[in-house]
This record gives structure tokens, sequence and C-alpha cells, in this order.
């Protein structure tokens, strides 16, 4: 399977706010997303700009908020998922296999919602390490979607962008 370039790379930023607030530190989405580039290569500076800076929340959010509105911004792109898997399953009449796949993807970006709420919720309770964790769960439930499309020979994922979101988001 390719790496989800896109999701990892916010993921690693949120990873790396929630380890700000543990160590109490305050930032802005620019010094957030600096220090998590220049911590991890992996993580795309520009995209987690552009993401995190255009939520209504963060111009004047610290790193506890920055890390809420990335979470709640997965939720939002796994509730995309789940409206495009259901377009793709009413419009396109996929084959078996391809079927199949779609349907257990449904099942995953459900649960990749609800692990991203959890970890807002987490967040919002200061349980910090939870919140990572939750997040990490997302991670494994989008990649378990790719995976499943991938045996399907569903290639290219028509899911890559949602996939990708959800890891450079985290």
């Amino acid at each position: 399977m390719a790496p989800l370039p896109q999701a990892v790379h916010l993921l690693l930023a949120f990873a790396l706010a929630l380890g700000c607030l543990v160590g109490g530190a305050t930032a802005t989405v620019v010094t957030t997303c600096r220090a998590a580039a220049d911590s991890d290569a992996r993580v795309d500076y520009a995209f987690c700009v552009a993401e995190l800076g255009m939520h209504r929340e963060s111009p004047d959010a610290d790193t506890w908020g920055l890390a809420k509105v990335a979470a709640l911004t997965g939720v939002n792109n796994a509730d995309n998922a789940v409206y495009d898997i259901k377009a793709l399953l009413a419009n396109k009449r996929p084959d078996g296999p391809t079927r199949a796949a779609l349907e257990k993807c449904g099942r995953l970006y459900g649960s990749v919602g609800f692990a991203f709420a959890e970890a807002d919720d987490e967040i919002n309770n200061r349980r910090y390490a939870a919140g990572k964790a939750k997040v990490a769960e997302a991670v494994s439930l989008a990649r378990q979607c790719d995976d499943a499309l991938a045996v399907a020979a569903a290639v290219p994922s028509p899911l890559a962008q949602h996939s990708s979101y959800n890891v450079r988001i985290a």
C-alpha cells in the first residue's frame, strides 16, 4: 500500500500539538505547524497551515485549541468520505469485490469519524495521551479501508483523497 502523505502529515502535526500541550506551550497555527514540520520531515507545513488556518476558531487558538480543530476537521473529512462512499455505491454500481470493499469502508469511515470525535473529547478533558491514541486509531481505520480497496483491485482508490487527508490532519 502506498503511504498516505496528506493525512499522516496532519496527524503528525496533531501529535506534536498534543506534545506541546503536555509541556504547557501556547502557539499559533503557523508556529505549531512550523514546529511540527521542523521536527518531522513527513509533516507538510503548507498543508498544515492551510487546513488548520481556515477554521473559524484557529486564529486565536492556542495549541490546545488547534489540536481540537484538527480533531474536528478529521470528523468532517470522515463524514465526507461516508457520503462519497454512499454515492459511489448508489451511482457507480461497482462489481462484487469493489462493492464489498466500499461497504466495509463505509463502516470503517464511520468509525474514523467516531475516533476523531473521541479524540476531541479527550483533548477537551485534557487527556492528551488518550487523544493521541484515538487519532492513531483513526489513521489505522483509514488504512484498513485502503487495504480493502487494494485487495478488491479498486485502484486507484476512489477514497484516496479522504485517506490521505485523515493522515495529514492527524
